[in-house]
């Protein structure tokens, strides 16, 4: 299923410029498209940041970064950035655009690759980022996502996001950024970068393309990082037998975990790699890895290429002979030159004959020129001439675009008219043929124009069941949002009280209108505590409320196996159908009374309580005035309810 047809960027022009058409990756951070400079008619790569980070002033940063990095890179092998912008929420860059794939795409699809093809990708990502080293900038995450390869056989680099300026400590707080696999080892123990990490990165990239595999495997980050810092990085001959000790070499060196043993920088490892390069016999260079899944493509014997392409049939033509029947070569030029016409043949020897001769020669000749010229007018006529290009009408207004296709020599066809949430009431959000298109000189070209956006009323939908209401409001091009519930003595229990926006207002076509739903008449919760579970229960259910009975069983002064606690409590509100849930007591906790009798009153007291009791005074009329326990209720050494009352009778 194509997703993008849910992107509700396709078919948006950002910034009243860049059209776009279609969706091409999506990241953590942004999401690619293929777009049109509608400005310049030029189709472009447009890298929009995904609006959830748009509020975070790290994530722009960061964009407008890798914008002002690229820009000062004037490299073949770096993707160019064109521009850097904002439209509401969106923030862009618009791009270069490379049509092909990935290098974890070709690793994706043939696994390991020969060595010759190998160095044909490390050598042009080594001279972009030797540029930027030069330049004063590192990548911090060179993987072979950002590898891009043209259908042309061109490598770039992609995705400076990460740059940071050679001579910058850069500490990551809380994160290490990149991409695990590839991270040198200073990476991640400290977060610091300088050149010497894109160094790494190549050298594990270089490995993964001559064995199809990482280095370092672990079934968790956290693994692959260990390994990264205790582990140096295997020589690809162990997964490839046979495979030459100087590629061997070059791996070991730009993965060496200490810093200082690396290359400096990419121009230094591509300086390695073109000397390994140069030692290599066409055999080595060509050997085909184990893990290589298929190489038998059209053009797989092509050196010079480093991904399959299609490879067109040449046309055989017969070559001219000699008077002995041998084929002849013009080595001068590409196309033979036209045969020489025959000798005249001999005529009178009159002096009017001889005065003839030149002349119907000079005749011939111009006659054979104006037939050249006219034949060529005629083909150039038929491939070229009775045609011309559709130009960009978008954004235009119907007067503007008129205009602009008389203009062009072209006529205005038909004018339809339809709804739009990205271009303005009354522009051209189409043209058939589309812009650019090739069309007869004095041709017609028909116009879309746009109505504006779609607007609709809010329903009334008081007293509406929720799914009728969801159901009415999809037909008037409207969308269910939010469902919250209140109680109403009015409207019945699961239909809607009101909506946001409010009945009558008007909306466009595909908002979101809130439902608030009633929950019914409240009814107060009961108190059942004490009571026994079935009575508990049988009150709630006459009440229309449920019960539900905890696992827990807590001490409580209730009776053993009666109700200790209920939630919600008394007097709270709840929905006819809606669950208390009861806790089952143990019966309190039964503690022993200690013997106070014969005591001080303050004394027994304290003795008491400090027990878990309640203290109650009996003094009568001969204790008015006594200090001395005389009698206790409960025995000392016998056991009563934590929190009862002792009664203690003074003399």
């Amino acid at each position: 299923m194509d997703t993008t047809l849910q992107d509700p960027l396709l078919g948006h022009v950002l910034d009243g410029r860049y059209r776009v058409d279609a969706r091409i990756a999506v990241g953590g951070m942004a999401t690619v498209y293929r777009a049109v400079d509608t400005r310049l008619d030029r189709v472009l790569a447009l890298k929009v940041m995904h609006p959830s980070l748009a509020a975070d002033a790290s994530f722009v940063d960061r964009f407008i970064r890798e914008a002002k990095s690229v820009a000062r890179l004037s490299h073949p092998n770096v993707v160019g950035v064109y521009d850097q912008g904002t439209d509401g929420a969106y923030v862009y860059l618009a791009m270069e655009y490379v049509a092909g794939c990935t290098l974890r795409d070709v690793l994706r699809d043939r696994g390991a690759l020969r060595p010759r093809a190998a160095l044909d990708i490390l050598e042009p990502v080594l001279a972009a980022l030797g540029a930027a080293h030069r330049a004063g900038f590192v990548h911090r995450d060179m993987k072979p996502e950002n590898v891009l390869i043209g259908d042309d056989g061109r490598v770039k680099v992609a995705d400076f996001g990460l740059v940071r300026a050679v001579d910058t400590v850069t500490n990551t707080t809380g994160a290490v950024l990149g991409t695990v696999s590839y991270l040198a080892p200073e990476q991640i123990e400290n977060g610091t970068a300088t050149a010497s990490v894109d160094v790494y990165a190549c050298g594990v990239v270089f490995y993964e393309m001559l064995t199809g595999g990482k280095p370092h495997a672990g079934e968790s980050p956290a693994q692959i990082l260990y390994k990264h810092l205790h582990e140096d990085v295997p020589p690809p001959s162990a997964a490839v037998p046979g495979l030459p000790f100087e590629l061997d070499e070059l791996v070991a060196s730009a993965t060496a975990r200490t810093p200082e043993v690396r290359p400096h920088d990419a121009v230094a490892l591509l300086a390695q790699a073109r000397y390994a390069r140069s030692t290599l016999t066409d055999a080595q260079l060509d050997a085909v890895p184990p893990q290589a899944r298929d190489t038998a493509y059209v053009g797989a014997d092509d050196r010079t290429s480093v991904i399959p392409r299609a490879v067109g049939t040449p046309v055989q033509l017969p070559l001219p002979t000699d008077s002995a029947g041998q084929a002849r070569l013009n080595r001068t030029s590409r196309l033979e030159m036209p045969p020489s016409p025959p000798p005249a043949a001999p005529g009178p020897a009159r002096g009017s004959a001889r005065g003839r001769g030149p002349q119907r020669r000079t005749l011939a000749i111009l006659a054979a020129v104006l037939l050249v010229l006219g034949v060529g007018t005629g083909v150039w006529y038929i491939n070229s001439g009775q045609f011309t290009k559709v130009p960009s009408v978008l954004n235009q207004t119907q007067t503007q675009a008129e205009k602009r296709l008389a203009g062009a020599g072209l006529e205005r066809g038909t004018v339809a008219r339809e709804y739009s949430d990205t271009y303005k009431r009354g522009t051209v959000m189409d043209s058939d043929p589309g812009s650019g298109d090739r069309i007869r000189s004095g041709g017609s070209v028909d116009l879309t124009v746009s109505r504006g956006s779609k607007t609709v009323k809010v329903p009334d939908l008081s007293s509406t069941p929720l799914g009728t209401a969801k159901s009415d409001l999809r037909k008037r091009d409207l969308e269910p949002g939010m469902t919250t519930k209140e109680f109403s003595d009015e409207i019945a229990k699961g239909s809607v009280i009101r909506t946001d926006p409010d009945a009558g207002k008007t909306r466009k076509a595909g908002s979101a209108v809130a439902l608030v739903v009633s929950k019914g008449s409240p009814i107060d919760v009961p108190d059942v505590t004490g009571e026994s579970e079935q009575d508990a229960i049988a009150d709630l259910e006459d009440a229309g409320l449920k019960a539900e009975i905890s696992t827990k069983r807590v001490n409580s002064e209730e009776d053993k196996g009666s109700i200790a606690q209920q939630s919600p409590a008394e007097g709270k509100q709840l929905a006819e159908g809606d669950t208390v849930t009861l806790t089952i007591s143990k019966g309190p906790v039964m503690v022993e009374v200690p013997d106070v009798t014969d005591l001080k009153v303050d004394e027994a007291k304290s003795q008491l309580s400090a027990a878990g009791f309640e203290v109650e005074e009996n003094r009568g009329l001969l204790g008015l005035f006594g200090d001395t326990v005389k009698s206790q209720s409960v025995e000392g050494g016998d056991e009563a309810p934590k929190g009862s009352t002792v009664t203690i009778t003074i003399r």
